[in-house]
Protein backbone atom coordinates (compact mmCIF):
# COMPACT_ATOMS: atom_id res chain seq x y z
CA UNK A 1 0.00 0.00 0.00
CA UNK A 2 0.96 3.76 -0.84
CA UNK A 3 0.50 7.04 1.50
CA UNK A 4 -0.26 9.73 -1.03
CA UNK A 5 0.69 13.36 0.87
CA UNK A 6 -1.43 15.80 -0.91
CA UNK A 7 -2.64 19.28 -0.40
CA UNK A 8 -2.13 18.39 4.12
CA UNK A 9 -4.01 15.37 3.94
CA UNK A 10 -3.05 11.25 3.62
CA UNK A 11 -4.99 9.11 1.39
CA UNK A 12 -3.70 5.64 1.31
CA UNK A 13 -4.35 3.20 -1.77
CA UNK A 14 -2.87 0.16 -3.42
CA UNK A 15 0.78 0.54 -5.07
CA UNK A 16 0.00 0.50 -8.61
CA UNK A 17 -2.62 2.99 -8.61
CA UNK A 18 -0.34 5.13 -6.45
CA UNK A 19 2.86 4.41 -9.13
CA UNK A 20 0.07 5.06 -12.07
CA UNK A 21 -1.09 8.52 -10.39
CA UNK A 22 2.12 10.13 -9.78
CA UNK A 23 3.36 9.32 -13.92
CA UNK A 24 0.09 11.00 -15.08
CA UNK A 25 1.08 14.06 -12.67
CA UNK A 26 4.26 14.20 -14.05
CA UNK A 27 3.56 13.81 -17.80
CA UNK A 28 0.93 16.24 -17.52
CA UNK A 29 3.29 18.94 -15.76
CA UNK A 30 5.26 18.32 -18.49
CA UNK A 31 2.46 19.02 -20.82
CA UNK A 32 1.23 21.87 -18.73
CA UNK A 33 -1.96 21.13 -17.95
CA UNK A 34 -4.13 19.49 -15.61
CA UNK A 35 -6.50 16.70 -14.96
CA UNK A 36 -8.80 15.73 -12.29
CA UNK A 37 -8.56 12.19 -11.67
CA UNK A 38 -10.80 10.23 -9.18
CA UNK A 39 -8.74 7.05 -7.06
CA UNK A 40 -9.75 5.20 -4.43
CA UNK A 41 -8.85 5.37 -1.05
CA UNK A 42 -8.74 3.48 1.99
CA UNK A 43 -9.91 5.32 5.22
CA UNK A 44 -9.02 4.96 8.74
CA UNK A 45 -11.74 2.71 9.98
CA UNK A 46 -10.80 0.35 6.92
CA UNK A 47 -13.73 1.58 4.17
CA UNK A 48 -12.80 2.54 0.67
CA UNK A 49 -14.13 5.70 -0.47
CA UNK A 50 -13.83 7.64 -3.70
CA UNK A 51 -10.95 10.52 -3.70
CA UNK A 52 -10.93 13.59 -6.61
CA UNK A 53 -7.37 14.71 -7.18
CA UNK A 54 -6.12 18.01 -9.35
CA UNK A 55 -3.21 16.85 -10.82
CA UNK A 56 -0.96 18.95 -13.21
CA UNK A 57 1.96 21.33 -13.20
CA UNK A 58 1.68 22.66 -9.78
CA UNK A 59 0.84 19.18 -7.87
CA UNK A 60 2.84 18.55 -4.70
CA UNK A 61 2.55 14.79 -4.55
CA UNK A 62 4.39 12.34 -1.99
CA UNK A 63 4.07 8.56 -1.74
CA UNK A 64 5.43 6.55 0.51
CA UNK A 65 4.99 2.93 1.03
CA UNK A 66 2.91 1.70 4.07
CA UNK A 67 3.09 -2.10 5.14
CA UNK A 68 0.80 -4.10 6.37
CA UNK A 69 -2.39 -1.72 6.39
CA UNK A 70 -4.77 -4.48 5.00
CA UNK A 71 -4.90 -6.04 1.46
CA UNK A 72 -3.81 -4.40 -1.28
CA UNK A 73 -6.84 -1.70 -3.08
CA UNK A 74 -6.61 -2.61 -6.95
CA UNK A 75 -8.43 -1.41 -9.53
CA UNK A 76 -6.80 -2.66 -12.68
CA UNK A 77 -8.88 -0.52 -15.03
CA UNK A 78 -8.40 2.63 -13.78
CA UNK A 79 -4.65 1.75 -13.55
CA UNK A 80 -4.32 0.92 -17.12
CA UNK A 81 -6.65 3.83 -17.96
CA UNK A 82 -4.03 6.21 -16.05
CA UNK A 83 -0.92 4.43 -17.72
CA UNK A 84 -2.83 5.43 -21.54
CA UNK A 85 -3.24 8.95 -20.71
CA UNK A 86 0.19 9.22 -19.32
CA UNK A 87 1.09 7.50 -22.97
CA UNK A 88 -0.97 9.69 -24.99
CA UNK A 89 0.37 12.83 -22.71
CA UNK A 90 3.86 11.83 -23.14
CA UNK A 91 3.99 10.93 -26.95
CA UNK A 92 0.55 12.51 -28.18
CA UNK A 93 -0.45 11.15 -31.68
CA UNK A 94 -1.42 13.63 -34.67
CA UNK A 95 -3.34 13.53 -37.34
CA UNK A 96 -1.54 12.16 -40.59
CA UNK A 97 -2.17 14.86 -42.93
CA UNK A 98 -2.50 13.58 -46.85
CA UNK A 99 -0.85 16.14 -48.85
CA UNK A 100 -2.00 16.85 -52.62
CA UNK A 101 -0.43 15.31 -55.65
CA UNK A 102 1.27 18.10 -56.61
CA UNK A 103 2.99 18.94 -53.52
CA UNK A 104 3.86 15.33 -52.66
CA UNK A 105 6.03 15.53 -56.26
CA UNK A 106 7.73 18.06 -55.70
CA UNK A 107 8.81 16.74 -52.35
CA UNK A 108 10.58 13.77 -53.82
Amino acid sequence: MQKIMYAGDEYLTGDAIAEALLAYSRALGDDERAEIVDIPVREDDGTVVRAKFLIGPASQLVVKGVPGVGPELEDAELVERLRQLTRGTEAPTGVQLELPVQVADDLD
